[in-house]
C-alpha cells in the first residue's frame, strides 16, 4: 500500500513508521506547514491518512474531491458541519473518518449498541481520561461512544457538574474529561440501575493500538466502492452511507 501521510506529528510519525516496517511505502509526507502542496501532487498514493487537524480540512476534501484518492481521517475536534464533508467527499472516493481507530473500542461501540436495548432506563455516565497535552474535551471517542448508547441524540449530555444541580435527571448523559500526565486514553461507560452498576472500560497503553487500528482499516478501504464508511462497516461489514 502506498500512502500519502497528512499531518507529522506524534501520530503521524509513528503512522509512518510502523507502515514502512510492514513494508508500506510512503507517497509523500504533508503537514500543515507544506500544505499547499496538495494543490500541485496530484493523486500520488492508494489512499491519504490524515492525522492533522481540522485547519486542513478543506485542503484535505478539495484533494479528494481532485484526485479521487481515497480517505482515512482521524482528526480529532471537528464540528458537525465539517463531519458531514466526509458524506459529501463519499461521491468522489471511499472515505472514513473515525475519532478512534483501536479495534478494542471498535468492539465496545459494537458492544453498547446491544447493551443500550437492555439497560436503556439505567442511569447511563461517560468518563474519559488523557494526557495533559490533549487539546480538545470530551474526546472524540467519548462522543462515539455517546451516540453509541443515544443514537437519536434523545438524551441530553451534561459535560460535568457544578453547584446545586438538584436531583439528575432522567433523560441526562454525564460526559466527564479527566486529564493528566501521560495517559493515553481510558474510557469507561457506566450503566446504573437500581441496586446495579454495569460499567465497560477500553484502557489504551500507548497510541500504537490506534496506528495498528488505522493502518488495517486503510488497507481495506483503499479497494472499497466510493461512498462514507465507519470503522463498523470495515471490521463488521457494512455498506457505505
Amino acid at each position: 500500500m502506498k500512502i500519502l501521510l497528512i499531518g507529522h506529528g506524534r501520530m503521524g510519525r509513528l503512522i509512518e513508521q510502523t507502515a514502512i516496517a510492514a513494508g508500506d511505502q510512503m507517497g509523500g509526507i504533508v503537514d500543515i506547514g507544506n500544505l499547499g502542496d496538495l494543490e500541485t501532487i496530484g493523486r500520488v498514493a492508494d489512499i491519504a491518512i490524515d492525522f492533522s487537524s481540522p485547519s486542513a480540512l478543506p485542503a484535505v476534501a478539495r484533494y479528494v474531491r481532485q484526485t479521487g484518492t481515497p480517505l482515512l481521517s482521524g482528526v480529532t475536534g471537528l464540528s458537525g458541519a465539517e463531519l458531514n464533508t466526509f458524506g459529501e467527499l463519499g461521491r468522489f472516493a471511499p472515505v472514513m473518518h473515525s475519532a478512534n481507530y483501536s479495534l478494542g473500542v471498535a468492539v465496545f461501540r459494537r458492544a453498547l449498541e446491544e447493551v443500550r436495548e437492555v439497560l436503556g432506563d439505567f442511569d447511563i455516565e461517560i468518563v474519559e481520561t488523557h494526557h495533559n497535552q490533549k487539546a480538545d474535551a470530551p474526546s472524540g471517542t467519548a462522543r462515539l461512544l455517546l451516540d453509541a448508547v443515544d443514537p437519536r441524540h434523545e438524551r441530553t449530555p451534561v459535560y460535568g457538574r457544578q453547584g446545586i444541580t438538584g436531583p439528575r435527571d432522567k433523560k441526562e448523559i454525564g460526559v466527564h474529561a479527566l486529564r493528566g500526565g501521560t495517559e493515553a486514553g481510558t474510557h469507561t461507560v457506566s450503566f446504573f440501575g437500581p441496586d446495579e452498576v454495569f460499567e465497560i472500560t477500553h484502557r489504551a497503553s500507548s497510541r500504537q493500538i490506534f496506528v495498528n487500528g488505522a493502518l488495517h482499516a486503510a488497507r481495506r478501504l483503499c479497494r472499497m466502492p466510493k461512498g462514507r464508511y465507519e470503522l463498523k462497516d470495515i471490521l463488521f461489514g457494512g455498506t457505505a452511507k
